[in-house]
Formats: C-alpha cells, structure tokens, sequence
C-alpha cells in the first residue's frame, strides 16, 4: 500500500476489525452493482469512498428529473445521460483509483452471470422481482454472496444471502415467483432518505464480507420503519422445497 493510501483511508486502518490486511481486501476487491437509483447511487458512492478497487456498474436507464429526489450520484446536468455513466462519473470523482466498469445495457441471464462470476461480492439495489430472481440465481450458480436491499414509501430491508453458508437462504427462499408484484417509487413514492440508509447499509454489508469482520445478515431481514424509526429483525431459514436453492423435490400432485 502507498503512503498516499494508508492516510487516505487510515481512519478505517485504525479500526482494529479492519486494519492493513482489511483495508488491502478492499483495494483488491470487486463489487457488481446492478442498479444505481436511489439504492445503488449511495451503496456505490461509500463503496468507492471506502477504496474498493474495482466497481461494475450495471443500468440501463437514463437519468431523469423524477430521480434527482434521491439518487445522490447524478446531477441535473446529467438529466438524459446514462445512469451508469453518469453515476461512474460521480465516483471517479470520489476516488480516481477505483476502477469503474460501465454496462448500460439490459443484460440477458447468461452475461448477467458471466458478470457476476468476476465479483467477490453482489449488490442487488434494483426495483422489480425478475430481475431480483435472476441476479440470485446467477449468485447461487457462481457462490457470490448477494447483498440485497430495498426501499418503498418510509420502509426499507436489507439481507445477505451467501450460498458459501450452508444454512444460509437465497432471495426465492424469501419471496416466491407469482407471489404479488413489483412495488416501485413511481406508484407508491419514497423519502428520499430512507433509500440511502439502505444503501449505505448494503455497502457497509459489502465491506462486512470482503473484509471477514463482522457478522453479515446472512440468514437474517432487517426491516425499517423510517416513520417512528424502528427497526425489526427477522430470522430466514432457509426453505428445502426452494425453486433456486432447495435439496427437496416437491412430490407430483
């Protein structure tokens, strides 16, 4: 490590839990970011603050007025550019040694895992079920721990699923295929904190697993109420008969 680096991120150096070995797995680390909205904006933005050496930014939307509420790493001078591009302009901004790889395309199940495969660690910090089912499936079939998150109205969740455990769930253990729909900001709305308190989280959970200090909400929901702020904690088995990750068939009716 350079001397530039060890007082650039010597406060998190000094964290006995992180020291040099924690802060040199940072710099050598790998996080895919799929979504960089409301969540992604500052899960990515403390990621590279943090010094995690390389960051995949994956969005195929462009910015709009309606986001500048809450997604913090683009400007109005970024309304039409790409999300991802305006975003990894943002965080080279924040820390020019981090290495920002930019997809804004809508990616299909095979280069979404052959994304992932390159990754030590996954944020899933986007708003609709399909694609939640097929970040974890290609997380299940790689064994990168997932880091999901979400945030709607005044309410917010976080949890890691890391197949690495052998008791820990996946995402389809928590929410099955056709069970109710896509909740987004659009329809229902959003405080614009809320969404970067769970972003923030889910790089805090990040930082958690490449470091190896901690303990991960592997097999654990933390669910918010921003409203009176109260936070509840909930246990997550993991389910046998799950379509992704269970060992036990369902019999034939």
């Amino acid at each position: 490590m350079k001397d530039d680096q060890l007082l650039r991120y010597s406060r998190q150096i000094m964290l006995p839990q992180v020291d040099i070995a924690g802060q040199q797995a940072f710099l050598d680390s790998h996080v895919v970011i799929v979504g960089v909205g409301g969540l992604g904006s500052p899960a990515a933005m403390y990621l590279a603050a943090a010094g995690v050496g390389s960051l995949t930014l994956i969005d195929d939307d462009v910015v709009e007025l309606s986001n500048l509420q809450r997604q913090l790493a683009h400007a109005e001078s970024d309304i039409g550019k790409s999300k991802a591009e305006s975003a990894a302009a943002t965080l080279r901004g924040i820390n020019s040694e981090t290495k920002v790889h930019v997809v804004n395309r809508r990616v299909g199940a095979a280069e979404l895992s052959q994304l992932i495969s390159r990754a030590d660690v996954v944020l899933d910090a986007t708003d609709n079920l399909e694609t939640r089912f097929a970040i974890n499936r290609a997380c299940l079939s790689a064994g990168i721990p997932l880091v999901s998150g979400a945030a709607i109205r005044l309410e917010g969740q976080i949890a890691v699923f890391d197949s690495r455990v052998s008791t820990s769930p996946c995402y389809e253990c928590l929410y099955k295929a056709g069970e109710g729909g896509d909740l987004t900001c659009a329809d229902n709305g959003v405080l614009a904190p809320v969404v970067g308190i769970v972003g923030s989280m889910q790089a805090l959970e990040a930082l958690k697993l490449i470091g190896e200090f901690g303990e991960p909400l592997v097999g654990r929901l933390l669910l918010l109420d921003a409203s009176n702020m109260q936070w509840r904690e909930m246990k997550l088995p993991r389910d046998p008969h799950c379509a992704a990750c269970g060992t036990i068939e369902e019999s034939p009716a």
